[in-house]
């Protein structure tokens, strides 16, 4: 059984007589944080804090000192590195997020290390090439650990890795077929963190994560389509991000209403406002049309706000 929260217990004291010790015992028990939940969040928090200052202090010591280095050093301390973080994150006698954590510091060390190897030897290759190396050889990592914050880096790297491509490997991409992609990728992975786990019977990613990378998703949705209309450029891959990004709206409704979570109803119906004043700034001219504009988008908000908080008042009751 869950435990209660704040939510329960004032719903609980409106339609009963519980003594106010009660509550307040109730609350200290199963709301509050007590001493272990602060032990373990410090502990958690210095942790993160302790590999990111690390691997954070090791790119910029190679950045400052590099004309200081030779080659061998260069990149021997750095290989070096990358091996005493994996070696430790396999061997050391510590909980599992410990040991993930210190693999995600090793991860971030890959691109180091090639960043090095690039510089020494001046491969010549493109920025995308760099970003696409470095994610092919922390796949397997990331598949293995299935470490939230390994993934949000590995998600980043394949972001990147298309956004350099299009710059410099594809000069005939569009903007809208890189929007396209870039959504779609996006979208896709949400998708896999929120269903796969259920088929799989496996434990669910945390919130946080599939939250951020919604947030993405309809961002990058959001700024296409508003782009392919603000500059006419609607061809195919307009139109099929267009298309993609109604089914993936229409999923992260009904998602929100069988979870009853506002999350993704807030954040869908936020990105048509925008994209419906797109279309009204295309179409408009002059200040009256900006002013005129601007009130829509008060008035739109404030209507989604009070939907959104009748929404929430129907499921608390």
């Amino acid at each position: 059984m869950a435990k209660p929260d704040r939510n329960d217990i004032k719903l609980i004291v409106q339609h009963s007589n519980w003594s106010e010790q009660g509550v307040a015992k109730t609350l200290h028990d199963q709301v509050y944080s007590n001493r272990y939940a602060w032990q373990r969040f410090l502990r958690l928090l210095i942790l993160t804090l302790g590999i990111s200052f690390s691997v954070a202090g090791i790119v910029f010591f190679f950045a400052y000192n590099w004309d200081s280095l030779n080659k061998f050093l260069k990149l021997g301390a750095v290989q070096a590195l990358v091996i005493v973080f994996t070696l430790a994150a396999i061997f050391i006698k510590r909980k599992s997020f410990v040991k993930k954590s210190i693999l995600t510091g090793a991860a971030v060390l890959v691109g180091v290390m090639y960043a090095v190897f690039g510089q020494v030897y001046q491969t010549g290759a493109d920025a995308y090439e760099f970003f696409l190396g470095w994610t092919f050889f922390v796949t397997l990592w990331v598949v293995v650990s299935n470490f939230p914050p390994l993934w949000l880096v590995y998600i980043f790297l394949l972001n990147i890795t298309v956004i350099l491509y299009a710059e410099q490997g594809a000069n005939n991409w569009s903007e809208s077929y890189v929007f396209t992609l870039l959504f779609l990728l996006n979208a896709l992975v949400l998708t896999s963190f929120l269903f796969l786990p259920r088929f799989l019977k496996r434990k669910g990613y945390p919130n946080w994560l599939t939250n951020f990378l919604a947030i993405v998703a309809v961002t990058l949705g959001t700024v296409g389509v508003s782009f392919g209309i603000h500059t006419n450029e609607q061809d195919s891959s307009f139109w099929m991000l267009f298309l993609l990004f109604t089914l993936f709206s229409g999923l992260g409704i009904w998602m929100g209403l069988l979870k009853k979570s506002l999350f993704y109803i807030a954040i869908i119906c936020f990105s048509y406002v925008i994209v419906f004043c797109s279309f009204l700034l295309r179409e408009s001219d002059g200040a009256g049309a900006f002013f005129t504009i601007g009130v829509i988008i008060v008035l739109a908000v404030t209507l989604l706000i009070r939907y959104l908080k009748k929404l929430q008042r129907k499921w608390n009751s």
